[in-house]
């Protein structure tokens, strides 16, 4: 049943689907051993898949015992060349991630993200102007997929002109291996590429941010002083690469989720658009916990322990199943029913408590819940009109995507903004 986790077939299901599939190996454990063929090293290894609420957690907050740079959070161990384009803090331990993560966090402030929060309603007006009036569309390319990397760009301050080459570079990242991104040649390759890419694009835009700062999130990196501490010029592109990749996949595939997700539960829909203003909060989070957007992260075990009555040795792989932890029927009451006015909702849909909680957390929230309120707003009868069209992934997915999400509404004028 366990071996189903790493199968294609098992993550082209239907959310509700798959999760529950999920649930009976959650209930065999709170740790499920899982085995897997590793492309790279072509060695039979395993993992063992984390699937209860509170084991989640207590891996996610002791990161002295489970360890994010001990091959990456990937399932596999990245290679080095690898790490070079996907090695910002996300795949690092104390004391390089603390360092980083500060240096990072001063640019985060309240005042600094207030200009991004303000962005986010101008590029969401700018997105729904842009197809509006076709009164058909797929909801994935026409608005899931441009406005939160839109917002991540002008963040970043990286030209318009340049938004196709991030968008395909991210598209590459994260497509699980999917063809229709990938093409034919070796998936590997073709990330690697990506990610080579992107590093250019923004070792370019950090050196011309240096020699002539701005008020763009770029340059206040690269002019970010922490006690001394600052980022050295090869540690600003892994950032970026993740912030383009993480904060623009994760806001996008709950974008997607969340439309599919009304279309299926009509009656939440209606109280959620009665109600905008006090049902905005809460249905946001439950989209990002009851979809999940980020499907797993993993961590290695540094020292023999024993937890949960597991015994786990040095070297063991864990790997957080985030959608299977927010259905779990200890943490949550009811946890199989979509309710847009769930609380409370403590859900690890950012990850678990600890060293890595996401940072973009505000924003990705900020994001859903402007950009669902405009399309309450102006297209008020927006409806799915045909299945979601999942990534078709080589095997476990970092991002449940959906790919393509066909809806109509009554055609409206632009905005004029």
């Amino acid at each position: 049943m366990t071996a189903r986790l790493i199968e294609p077939s098992f993550w082209m299901q239907p959310l509700d689907d798959r999760m529950r599939e999920i649930a009976v190996i959650r209930e065999t454990g709170a740790f499920s051993e899982v085995p897997f063929h590793n492309e790279f090293t072509q060695q039979e290894e395993s993992f063992y898949a984390v699937t209860r609420f509170d084991e989640v957690v207590a891996i996610s907050k002791d990161a002295k015992n489970f360890s994010s740079a001990q091959g990456a959070i990937s399932i596999v161990d990245l290679p080095p060349e690898a790490l070079e384009f996907f090695g910002s803090f996300i795949n690092m331990d104390n004391p390089r991630h603390q360092r980083q993560r500060a240096i990072v966090a001063k640019t985060f402030t309240p005042t600094d993200l207030a200009k991004v929060l303000d962005s986010v309603e101008t590029i969401s007006r700018e997105v729904i102007d842009d197809f509006c009036e076709r009164g058909e569309v797929d909801l994935v390319e026409a608005l899931s997929q441009p406005f939160p990397l839109l917002v991540i760009c002008d963040m970043m301050g990286i030209p318009r002109s340049e938004f196709h080459t991030v968008l395909n570079a991210t598209n590459i990242i994260l497509s699980g291996g999917d063809p229709e991104f990938i093409g034919d040649g070796d998936p590997m390759t073709a990330i690697l590429g990506a990610g080579i890419e992107l590093t250019a694009l923004m070792d370019e835009l950090s050196a011309e941010r240096r020699k002539n700062p701005t008020d763009d999130l770029t340059s206040k990196l690269v002019h970010a002083d922490v006690d001394g501490e600052m980022l050295a010029p090869e540690e600003v592109a892994p950032f970026f690469i993740l912030l383009a990749v993480a904060g623009n996949d994760t806001t996008r595939t709950a974008i997607s989720h969340g439309m599919n997700l009304l279309a299926q539960h009509p009656e939440q829909r209606a109280v959620w658009q009665n109600d905008v203003e006090g049902v905005t909060g809460t249905a946001v989070e439950e989209i990002v916990r009851y979809a999940s957007p980020v499907t797993f992260m993993r961590r290695t075990v540094t020292t023999d322990l024993t937890m949960s009555g597991h015994d786990f040795v040095e070297g063991d792989k864990v790997v957080m199943i985030y959608g299977a932890a927010n259905r779990d029927p200890r943490a949550f009451d009811s946890p199989e029913v979509f309710d847009v006015r769930r609380t409370p909702n403590a859900h690890l849909g950012f990850g678990g408590p600890g060293p890595h909680f996401c940072l973009g957390a505000n924003l990705a929230r900020r994001e859903l819940a402007v950009v669902f309120r405009d399309l309450f707003a102006r297209l008020p009868d927006i409806e799915v009109v045909g299945a979601a069209v999942p990534l078709d992934v080589a095997g476990l997915p970092l991002v449940g995507g959906i790919k393509r999400l066909p809806v109509r509404f009554t055609p409206t004028p632009r905005s004029g903004v």
